[in-house]
């Protein structure tokens, strides 16, 4: 399954993480699939339920790689969008204690952990929380390999100029809302020095894949 608007001939594939709640809600409203529903009254969870994140498949994205079809996807700083899991998810969402499944032979981890044990340990939450899995594996995984091939590769920064080219495209004005952000901000300067060197592959991996968008801090 790929998002799309048909009518536009539009496609997308979504990052989570990567103000995917925002473009599928902009896409909704530029969608005449969905003329004539309450859209102000779904919520967010509603629009994922409508446009799906899934993992990249070679074979469902062929047939939008050809000049008809205008594919994009978002990207974020690899470490940025990582960070961001910790108060979306286990602080705001509280995904630990309604999703969590313990593991025979997986120790037990609180589920309600700071950041620092949080990401020392976050391959056994991967484990034990699909959601967690779900919002913190890599981006290849739901860009697929590189190059990536689609007609255009947004930053998060870049939204506004996503926002003009998905207008041009429609006819209709569309605006990007900002939603599913955390109130609140962690930063790498917030976490010990063992909790960086213990996320600092997984990073190396990340900003070797997004390597022509963003440089490596770590």
């Amino acid at each position: 399954m790929v998002i799309k608007v048909e009518a536009h001939k539009i496609a997308y594939m979504a990052l989570p993480k990567a103000a995917c709640s925002s473009v599928k809600m902009a896409l909704g409203y530029i969608d005449p699939a969905l003329d004539g529903k309450d859209r102000d009254a779904f919520s967010t969870a509603k629009w994922h339920r409508l446009y799906q994140t899934m993992r990249f498949r070679e074979d469902r994205w062929k047939p939008y790689y050809n000049e008809e079809w205008f594919s994009f996807c978002i990207v974020r700083d690899p470490l940025k969008r990582l960070l961001s899991s910790y108060y979306n998810r286990v602080v705001e969402m509280r995904d630990l204690q309604k999703k969590t499944v313990f593991i025979e032979g997986v120790p037990e981890l609180p589920l309600e952990p700071d950041p620092d044990f949080f990401f020392q340990n976050l391959m056994g939450y991967r484990e034990i929380n699909t959601s967690i899995k779900h919002h913190t594996i890599g981006a290849q995984v739901f860009l697929g390999p590189k190059p990536l091939r689609f007609t255009k590769v947004y930053k998060t920064s870049e939204l506004g100029e996503l926002s003009r080219d998905l207008s041009e495209r429609s006819g209709r004005e569309v605006s990007l809302p900002h939603v599913n952000s955390s109130g609140q901000k962690l930063t790498a300067e917030q976490l010990k020095p063992e909790t960086l060197a213990a996320i600092k592959p997984f990073m190396d991996t990340q900003y070797e894949y997004l390597s022509e968008y963003f440089k490596n801090p770590l």
